[in-house]
């Protein structure tokens, strides 16, 4: 764990009690605070007990006493409304901070030959796949490196800090509008797109929480941005103007003067004097698709803005092994595949995926975001049949009416053993794909638990039949 200086001896509410509530009070302990932990689920308060954490109910306590509140990103700070506890927090000054802040803090507090290097990663789409990437790439190229924050594991769980330190991580916008001194090394925006709208007040309030990833770099920092949409664009030429940093820009659609893109899926390297090719990463069985060519672009950037060289850098490309819950497979049985996209959380995110199939039996639905699914009419062809899932079911069916069959499942395991069972009654080759285009939060407690729901659902069929092939 990494101990959170600068609150010694004061007292720090924590407010929300899952993985990254809890992380921050065990490192805010070791850095010598105290805590007063408190969560409105009774499971969380269970967890922090255990830990023989203490325990305030933060309604009634004294506010006067806190130094901080510890807000977990998942809470709201501002839309649709200011939780409880911010408001408590505004009323009496204290200052709100998020996991990612302590830890910029801490590391803004240690001596500069202590200091590790950070690699920030966020956008609407891709960033854990970046993520998962870049960690890959430092580590095949010998470098002391540390992968988390909005994947894995929290940043204050990850082994502590030294000076020669990689830390990688994914941050979403929720994390994002609780930092305020982050300085990353590499800062990556890879793309923006609508999404998670009713938690910042519309699309500027999304677009600035994710260009904070960008707000203290200075010369000698890496500004890493993609260019494929219009708000990456207009960033990117903003930030260009202020001439600080280096700015790489990034695409996976087209060839530019200056950056690096990918063309038919051969990676260029645009920053000197040439466009030079570095990687063919049609051979990268990892990164399928243009999307994964725009996240070869920003970890092949990184891994440049860290001094690691051009062919290390492309190496680990092609040696990535992928990431869980996205497009990956995750069983086979007869002429049926089985594949998790859970991370698809948004239309945008499941585009990727269904645009990867000719044909495909969908599982699709959960909480759903706003516009639905309407975004992805001109994909309903490819879809042989819907089995829905979760809050978006007859949402979903109305949309689809009459433009592809949909069956009502509820939950994951009746989703996978119908799909399963029209797909094997085919007698062709067909893919089962998971990618739901929906927050997860109405029936698991993250993407991670509904892709690993959906991989057990696929081994309770694989099973019988693997038991029958031994026997």
């Amino acid at each position: 764990m990494i101990p959170v200086r600068g609150f010694e001896g004061r007292t720090v509410a924590v407010f929300g009690l899952a993985r990254t509530g809890l992380a921050a009070a065990r490192a805010l302990v070791a850095g010598g605070a105290q805590v007063a932990l408190w969560d409105e689920r009774p499971e969380g308060r269970a967890a922090a007990e255990a830990e023989g954490l203490p325990l305030v109910d933060l309604s009634t306590a004294d506010w006067s006493q806190f130094a901080a509140l510890m807000l977990s990103p998942g809470v709201p700070l501002t839309h649709p409304e200011p939780h409880w506890t911010v408001t408590k927090a505004q009323e009496t000054g204290v200052e709100i901070v998020g996991d990612m802040e302590l830890f910029a803090r801490t590391v803004n507090a240690a001596p500069e030959h202590k200091r590790p290097k950070i690699v920030a990663i966020t956008g609407t789409n891709g960033k854990s796949t970046t993520t998962a990437l870049i960690g890959h790439i430092c580590a095949s190229a010998g470098r002391d490196t540390r992968v988390g924050g909005n994947i894995g594991v929290g940043v204050l769980g990850l082994e502590d800090m030294h000076g020669g330190a990689v830390y990688v991580l994914e941050m979403s916008s929720y994390q994002l509008d609780l930092t305020s001194s982050l300085k990353p090394d590499v800062a990556i925006l890879l793309n923006v797109s609508p999404d998670h709208l009713e938690r910042h007040g519309g699309m500027e309030g999304y677009v600035a929480a994710k260009r904070r990833i960008l707000l203290n770099q200075g010369k000698g920092d890496t500004a890493v941005i993609g260019v494929d949409d219009p708000w990456g664009q207009r960033i990117c030429t903003e930030i260009t103007a202020a001439n600080r940093r280096t700015i790489v820009p990034i695409s996976a659609s087209k060839a530019m003067g200056r950056g690096v893109y990918a063309l038919q899926g051969l990676l260029y390297d645009a920053t000197g004097e040439r466009a030079v090719e570095v990687a063919d990463l049609l051979r990268a069985r990892s990164l399928p698709g243009r999307h994964n060519w725009q996240n070869a672009a920003a970890a092949y950037s990184a891994a440049r803005g860290l001094g690691i060289s051009a062919e290390d850098a492309a190496e680990g490309l092609m040696s990535f092994p992928g990431l869980a819950h996205r497009m990956e497979t995750v069983g086979q049985l007869g002429r049926v595949r089985f594949v998790n996209d859970s991370k698809a959380t948004n239309t945008d995110a499941a585009r990727q995926a269904m645009s990867s199939y000719p044909k495909f039996y969908w599982i699709a639905g959960g909480q759903p975001k706003t516009g639905g699914i309407d975004a992805l009419a001109d994909l309903f062809p490819k879809i042989e049949t819907a089995y829905l899932i979760g809050e978006a079911s007859e949402a979903f069916e109305e949309t689809l009416k009459g433009k592809a069959p949909t069956v009502a499942c509820g939950t994951m395991e009746v989703a996978v053993a119908k799909a399963y069972a029209d797909a094997a009654a085919k007698g062709q080759d067909a893919v089962v794909l998971l990618s739901p285009a929906c927050a997860s939060f109405d029936q698991f407690a993250d993407f991670e638990a509904r892709g690993e729901a959906f991989r057990a659902a696929v081994q309770a069929l694989t099973a019988p039949a693997a038991k029958g092939a031994r026997a």
